[in-house]
Order: C-alpha cells, then sequence, then structure tokens
C-alpha cells in the first residue's frame, strides 16, 4: 500500500503537540501503523495552504497526502486503509461534504450568508465533535458519495493527482476558505471529489462569521465570483 503522509500545522512546541494536542495523541496511538508518516509544522504562524504545498512539493511520487487538523482526534484505527481505499475511488477524499455547489456559498453545507443549511438530500458524510475523542456525531449524509465541495477538517489526494495537474492550495486563504478554494481548483481539472467513512472527532465547530473569515470570504469570492455553478 502507498504511504500515507499527514501534514498538520500546530501553534504548540513539538512536545506539547505530542502530548497534549489531539492529533498528536492520535499519531501516538496509531505508532503501530507503518504506512503512516506525519509532517508538522510546530510553533507555526504560517497559513495552513502554506505548510500543506510544502507537502505536496516535497512528498514522494505515488504517496497519498493527508492535510488535518491539529484539533482532530483520528478515532478510527484502520486510518490509512481507508484513506488508500477512498483514493482509489476519487483523486481526493474528506469526511463531510456537498454533492452541489450554488453560487457564492459562503461554507461547503451552507447555501447563503445566513447559514442556512442546504437541503440534507445534497449533504454526505459525517464528523463528530467533543473534547474528547468518541464525541456526540454530526451525521449529514450517506458516505461514499461523489461531492463538488469537501469539509476542510480533513482533505486527501493522490499526490500525483496533484502534481501531474497542477493543483495546489491558494495562499491568499490562511486559514479560511482554503478547503472550497481547492475544491473549486480540483473540479476546475476535471477530478473527482468525494466523502469517505473515516472515523474523526473534531475539537472545533468553526468560527464562521469572525473578522477572519469574513476576510477570507470576500476573498474567495473576488476569486470566484464571476462563476456560475453548474
Amino acid at each position: 500500500m502507498s504511504e500515507v503522509i499527514i501534514a498538520s500545522a500546530t501553534r504548540l512546541p513539538a512536545e506539547r503537540f505530542w502530548q497534549e494536542s489531539a492529533l498528536g495523541q492520535s499519531l501516538r496511538r496509531l505508532a503501530f501503523d507503518t504506512q503512516v508518516r506525519a509532517t508538522v509544522a510546530f510553533e507555526n504562524t504560517l497559513g495552513l495552504p502554506v505548510i500543506y504545498n510544502r507537502l505536496i512539493q516535497a512528498a514522494p511520487p505515488g504517496s497519498l497526502l493527508v492535510f488535518l487538523h491539529d484539533d482532530v482526534w483520528i478515532d478510527d484505527i484502520f486510518f490509512s486503509q481507508r484513506i488508500a481505499e477512498g483514493l482509489q475511488t476519487f483523486d481526493a477524499i474528506g469526511v463531510a461534504g456537498n454533492r452541489r455547489r450554488v453560487r457564492n456559498q459562503p461554507a461547503w453545507a451552507f447555501v447563503n450568508e445566513q447559514f442556512t443549511w442546504d437541503d440534507r438530500a445534497n449533504l454526505s458524510g459525517s464528523v463528530a465533535h467533543g473534547k474528547m475523542p468518541f464525541g456526540a456525531v454530526s451525521y449529514f449524509g450517506p458516505a461514499p458519495a461523489e461531492c463538488e465541495l469537501l469539509d476542510g477538517v480533513l482533505l486527501a489526494a493522490r499526490r500525483d493527482a496533484l502534481v501531474d495537474h497542477e493543483v495546489g492550495f491558494d495562499e491568499r486563504f490562511s486559514f479560511h476558505f482554503y478547503d472550497l478554494d481547492f475544491c473549486r481548483s480540483l473540479r476546475a481539472k476535471g477530478l473527482r471529489l468525494g466523502t469517505w467513512p473515516i472515523a474523526l472527532t473534531h475539537q472545533s465547530g468553526g468560527a464562521f462569521g469572525t473578522p477572519g473569515w469574513q476576510a477570507g470570504r470576500e476573498a474567495y469570492l473576488r476569486k470566484w465570483e464571476a462563476i456560475v455553478a453548474s
């Protein structure tokens, strides 16, 4: 099986990351799996796209890349197997997503600035939430499913698909909207996205409506507002 390389960034120094963070503790639990390797930017002050692009550039051919937040518990002990299976079907996968895209939507699951949820028939996947692993599950819809947009809590892609199609993360989106932009960029190159069942618990519910989020939205709309959803 191909090597699975996880990229993440954290404000914590290395020792505290491995001892205290959800992802650090999860990776220690998965230490038995020799297919998994992590590259973590400690004491990070850079935007996530910078860190993620570095992995794309450095990763060996044939590898499977996972872009993952540091406040995520990996509940699934078959993590590398799930990633490999998902990327045999799709060029990029996530744990939650939307089968469609509407013009100027503010997030994968919402259709307007009032944060109105899209119809459940269009949503796919599930994510647990909580400060500890195995949190309460938010179920959005059946997975796997082909999607237009994926939640950025976890994004995984085949390294070769990204390099061959010259797709990366736009570094103008430091912490917000990089996921929607990445999905749009993949779809613009004809690549297939989909959800895949992988058990995760996310410690955060998101930062919708904050000043940083609003700035990201404005940059996203400037880039994509001329494109009409198909």
